[in-house]
């Protein structure tokens, strides 16, 4: 069996799975941006949302405003990830209407 890497570093899951979405252990390519935040619900069937907060520097009052972003994510069944993980996510294409992102890892 060939030894399957994803282009980007990041650590092997444990658990082997037979799901075609998997970029581990299936035939999903990875590409693009590359982001790390906590899952903030995880109800959906293998998907999960992440979210993560940034500063924004507001030049007018010469100060900073706290802002996030979410982010709707695929969750392959060998990662698995639950709510409160901080989990990081890459760029993939369109799996559906509103995920174009997949968990890669759970830090």
């Amino acid at each position: 069996m060939v030894k399957k890497s994803i282009g980007v570093e990041a650590k092997k899951p444990a658990k082997e799975c037979n799901d075609p979405k998997c970029p581990w252990h299936g035939k999903l390519s990875l590409r693009g941006r590359m982001f790390t935040g906590t899952i903030s619900s995880d109800k959906a069937s293998k998907t999960v949302i992440v979210r993560w907060e940034y500063n924004y520097f507001l030049k007018k009052y010469q100060r900073y405003e706290r802002r996030h972003t979410s982010v709707v994510a695929y969750n392959p069944e060998c990662i698995n990830a639950r709510k409160g993980d901080t989990v990081k996510i890459m760029e993939c294409r369109p799996i559906s209407k509103t995920k174009t992102f997949s968990v890669i890892e759970v830090l």
